[in-house]
């Protein structure tokens, strides 16, 4: 299957849209201005104790105090707490001894016998903010790597359980005990897989240092310090998902193109040849289709093709999709022929949109009814195909009486949820011409301002595909495009832009500068 990753960029975040086949599978958003991500490392505070829900909150920086429950304060807890009291001391080196690990804490334990009021904690984010909670944070930190994950004050060995092969998995663990430092115990990930011994190495490598890093920064470290971040989520995201099926990474930055070939190569040498550089005129979103895939595919309503199509509603509690068959008919299939074929259809559609909402928590889908049981079972098993594919963590259960199928599936950050509803334009204007005329006097003024200083060359103005077909019909000679191109004696030219709500538009230069 060809995989595609298109990267939009800006100042501030980078948007980074994954395509199997051509078609939108995930939408990740990088937000520069995003505090709190998974994988930090914080020093914070306890500020109080929830003995009712076995739990502490703890102040990491954040507005809303960050949420610990006693399951992840981690089996090693009281070996980290004095290690980690010693680091930030200036007496403890980065090596774990064997004196330096305690026995484990009681796994049936109440939190108050571990923790209180005051207590200085080192915790990594589990979750970022949701709504109005704040961060759900662990303290069994890990450092994850491109093949591996390291955890400290631990010596189990693990392989991932989707390496089917025996073999494979036998050779895995085998090298991962071979190259274990002493202290430190290693999860080898799915992408491990046949990856050679200096491959896997240098990752650990890489942790290690990562390690060493983490105990610069956490010495004399006051609460509330960031003393390790995750990479970015774009990197992290590019190290997660990182195969030889990409055939392309493209992206709107020159710079930023230079610095994710780079990193791909230490990722995975020898690949950094198909990071590109989008040079065209037309909007990277917009050449790979990615806009207007994103208007089709987050509304409410989420078309299948031949009438077919699913209702989505996010609530608080939990999402519902509800499965339609609209108006698709079939002379020669039975009822029930036509809803298991209308159900694997919503599936495999389903499946895309846990992945690309990134939906998570529990997920209730109200499928068509079946009568027979083979054919619950067989949607079931495709429902289950269609998402092995998805990286987060989820759980499939079989139909209920009342033909309801649900889904929990692991949740780190908010839901995506993207505004694809436009306000009526009538509503907003007196009349259409009025934009028309405040175009023309917006490019009237921009043309002014550049020939006043000296500068020529074509404007691009990016406006909606209906006012793009307004400014750009009839004759060649004749069109408006043209005709304030020879009025104001400066080339214009018009890109429509799917992504754009109906009165929406922007001047820029050949460079891609936003022109005022």
């Amino acid at each position: 299957m060809r995989n595609e990753l298109v990267i939009q960029a800006s100042e501030s975040d980078a948007v980074i849209a994954l395509l199997q086949e051509g078609r939108l599978m995930e939408l990740v958003k990088e937000d520069g201005d995003q505090a709190y991500s998974v994988g930090d490392i914080y020093l914070g505070t306890v500020r109080k104790l929830a003995q009712s829900l076995n739990a502490a909150f703890v102040d990491v920086g954040y507005e809303k105090d960050a949420f610990l429950h006693y399951h992840d304060l981690g089996p090693q807890y009281m070996s980290g707490k004095a290690f980690y009291e010693k680091v930030i001391k200036g007496k403890q080196n980065t090596k774990i001894a064997k004196s330096d690990l305690l026995p484990h804490i009681d796994k049936n334990g109440s939190i108050d016998k571990v923790l209180k009021s005051g207590d200085q904690i080192l915790v990594q984010i589990a979750k970022e903010p949701i709504s109005t909670k704040g961060p759900r944070i662990t303290a069994d930190i890990s450092l994850a790597g491109r093949f591996m994950v390291l955890v400290p004050f631990s010596d189990r060995v693990s392989v991932s359980q989707k390496i089917r092969d025996r073999k494979e998995k036998e050779r895995l663990r085998k090298l991962a005990k071979k190259i274990r430092p002493n202290g430190f115990g290693m999860i080898l990930r799915t992408v491990a897989k046949d990856m050679s011994a200096e491959d896997i190495q240098a990752d650990l490598d890489d942790l290690v240092n990562k390690w060493k890093n983490l105990h610069r920064q956490l010495r004399g470290a006051k609460p509330r310090k960031c003393v390790l971040r995750e990479v970015d989520r774009l990197n992290a995201y590019l190290r997660d998902i990182m195969s030889d099926s990409f055939e392309k990474i493209v992206v709107d930055n020159a710079e930023l193109t230079g610095e994710i070939r780079e990193y791909v190569e230490t990722i995975a040498p020898g690949k950094g040849k198909i990071v590109q550089t989008h040079s065209s005129e037309v909007p990277i979103f917009q050449h790979y289709n990615v806009d207007r895939q994103t208007k089709s595919a987050f509304g409410r309503t989420v078309n299948m093709g031949k009438g077919t199509y699913l209702i989505v509603e996010h609530t608080e509690a939990m999402h519902v999709i509800d499965v339609n068959s609209g108006n698709r008919s079939n002379k020669n299939e039975s009822q029930e022929d036509n809803a298991i074929a209308v159900n694997l259809i919503a599936a495999d559609e389903v499946a895309r949109q846990l992945r690309l909402r990134d939906m998570g928590g529990i997920i209730c889908i109200d499928f068509i009814d079946m009568q027979r049981s083979e054919n619950r079972r067989k949607l079931v098993k495709h429902l289950s195909d269609a998402m092995a594919k998805d990286r987060a963590r989820h759980k499939i259960l079989p139909p209920s009486k009342f033909g309801i199928v649900e889904i929990t599936r692991q949740r780190v950050r908010p839901v995506q949820q993207i505004q694809t509803k436009e306000k009526n334009p009538d509503l907003m204007v007196d009349a259409p011409i009025t934009m028309i005329d405040a175009l023309e006097h917006k490019f009237d003024k921009i043309v002014a301002s550049r020939l006043s200083k000296g500068k020529e060359g074509p404007i691009f103005l990016h406006v909606h595909p209906f006012i793009h077909a307004f400014l750009t019909q009839g004759w060649w000679w004749e069109t408006i495009e043209r005709k304030w191109s020879k009025t104001y004696g400066m080339k214009l030219t018009i890109i429509p832009r799917d992504a754009f709500k109906m009165l929406d538009y922007r001047f820029q230069d050949l460079k891609q500068h936003l022109l005022n």
